[in-house]
């Protein structure tokens, strides 16, 4: 009996080594787990052609002396499973698992994943390089999402402001270009501003168009501004300008363009790669060709159109007091949400992934709405409600997850939305942000509000830490937020360095108690001063010394 006892732990110790070379040679997981079972089904073989180990007896000796020398973890996975493992998982959640180790840290921060959580988020980078200094281009898709996210939360911090003048009369429309570090601005006047948004000072103004601009956008090849005439005034960028564009037309009249089809007054444009897009109180929506300038589309509404917002295939408008969801390819109406507000809807912003609206209306509240597609259905639902003004409000606009609003009341408010949203994954396997449930009665309040200005506010836009506003005093304001995080950046510094130095203390502290040359200080003392008996009488007879010495 001891013999064959003896040989059958010489056989389990040669399966346990073999499962270390395996382990070494770095085996496919499926392959070793079919090895490991011809391996233990050769023990049981033999095991039972000797007749003297029990099944029992069996199971006793594959638990003790495979099983604990089987260690593995999460990181020896397949990549495919780990990285779908990854794809499952929130920002948090992957910054979370890329501490655990330095295998996880490496394989987390150059998961692929990242540039999803960025692109959802902000769209690609129309230069990679961020915004500020330092950058090199090695950084990784984790950096420029961690520096972003960090850019975000410094319009909770402190700020300066700018006040440019140039116009004569109230400014109806602001437009901020941040690629290119510029803002465009008109109103009343007719005329349209180009300024530099580091330097606040006036590039550029264009010759009266004629007519109030009550719409103006812009992207680094054209730049558009929409007329109560009922006209669309184009300009191209000229190659080789500094500043993108000639407002003044003196240097080629082949860079102008003017389109009339509208039958009223332009009230809202945009642009994307191929089209442009207008809304007018001639209660139609018209969808051009950016580069013959034709009238591809035309989508009627049953009131004056207010804004509008494209995103991919589709865009969003409003009419009277209801929102417009349409296919910009065909034509078609996808769904429309009835009375979103008292009154007029007055303005519309959209998230970069298309599926979250936000509407501002006549009566000051400001509603954000989720959409969602399954099969030919387009269905929506109301996620929250905020009241932050007294007045109409008269434009929005958003950059995750900052929602900005400017009403006739003289203020701004700055809406947080990231506790609204979750992260799911869709049926085929990509990332959809969805809305969390909510009571759709609830009124959220905003994070913060910005004073400034005395009387009724018409435009506004974000982005590159700064809000830029324009209203009824005939100045255009700009909150500038880079302050802010010069600042948060040399806190976080400091609480690096602090955080590095009680390391090293520490460190040191555990040397020497390896060493033996630090001894506990209290218990020094102790040893010096013990104290026997109560220790209210050393208390005691302390105090009535003090009191002594006063006397």
């Amino acid at each position: 009996m001891a013999f064959e006892c003896q040989k059958g732990a010489g056989v389990s110790k040669k399966l346990v080594d073999c499962v270390e070379n395996s382990c070494e040679e770095q085996v496919e997981f499926s392959q070793f787990n079919s090895e490991q079972k011809t391996q233990t089904t050769a023990i049981l073989d033999l095991t039972s052609k000797k007749g003297s180990v029990t099944s029992a007896n069996s199971k006793h000796l594959l638990a003790n002396d495979v099983l604990p020398n089987l260690r593995l973890t999460i990181t020896d996975l397949p990549p495919a499973l780990l990285s779908e493992i990854f794809n499952s998982l929130d920002p948090k959640e992957l910054g979370i698992v890329s501490c655990v180790s330095a295998s996880l840290h490496r394989v987390a921060s150059d998961h692929h994943v990242w540039k999803k959580f960025y692109c959802e988020r902000w769209g690609l980078p129309t230069v990679l390089t961020p915004l500020g200094s330092g950058y090199s281009d090695e950084k990784s898709w984790k950096d420029l999402f961690v520096e972003r996210e960090f850019r975000s939360r410094t319009f909770m911090g402190r700020y300066s402001m700018d006040v440019l003048y140039g116009h004569t009369e109230a400014v109806r429309t602001v437009f901020l270009l941040a690629s290119a570090k510029l803002i465009f601005t008109s109103g009343y006047d007719s005329v349209v501003r180009m300024w530099n948004m580091e330097e606040g000072l006036s590039i550029a103004s264009s010759p009266p168009l004629g007519c109030t601009v009550r719409a103006v956008a812009a992207d680094t090849k054209l730049l558009v501004a929409g007329g109560t005439d009922g006209f669309i005034h184009g300009w191209r960028a000229v190659e080789g300008l500094q500043y993108l564009f000639d407002l003044r037309g003196s240097r080629s009249k082949n860079t102008e363009f003017r389109l009339w089809e509208h039958e009223g007054p332009i009230t809202s444009l945009a642009l994307d790669l191929t089209r442009i897009y207008s809304g007018s109180w001639d209660m139609t929506v018209r969808v051009w060709d950016r580069f013959s300038l034709k009238c591809l589309k035309v989508l009627r509404h049953s009131d004056w159109v207010w804004g509008l917002v494209p995103h991919d295939t589709t865009v969003a408008s409003t009419s009277g007091s209801d929102v417009y969801v349409w296919d910009s390819g065909s034509g078609t109406l996808m769904t429309i949400i009835h009375n979103a507000h008292v009154g007029n809807t007055y303005s519309l912003a959209r998230s970069h992934t298309g599926n979250f609206l936000f509407t501002g209306g006549e009566d000051g509240v400001i509603h954000m709405f989720e959409i969602s597609s399954h099969c030919a259905e387009t269905n929506f639902f109301q996620v929250a409600t905020w009241i932050p003004h007294t007045g109409p409000v008269h434009s929005l606009a958003f950059e995750f997850p900052w929602l900005v609003s400017a009403s006739s009341d003289g203020k701004l408010s700055l809406i947080d939305v990231r506790k609204l949203l979750r992260t799911n994954r869709s049926a085929s396997g990509t990332r959809v942000s969805r809305a969390k449930h909510a009571d759709r009665n609830s009124v959220e309040p905003p994070q913060r509000m910005l004073h400034g200005h005395g009387s009724n506010l018409f435009s506004v836009d974000i982005g590159a830490d700064r809000i830029v506003c324009g209203g009824e005093e005939g100045t255009v304001r700009i909150w500038n937020f880079s302050q802010a995080l010069e600042i948060e950046q040399r806190i976080q510094a400091l609480k690096g360095i602090r955080l590095e130095n009680r390391m090293r203390r520490r460190r040191n502290q555990l040397e020497r108690n390896s060493k033996g040359g630090w001894t506990d200080q209290c218990s020094v003392a102790a040893k010096k001063n013990p104290i026997n008996g109560d220790r209210s009488v050393a208390w005691h007879s302390k105090h009535r010394m003090s009191s002594k010495l006063k006397a």
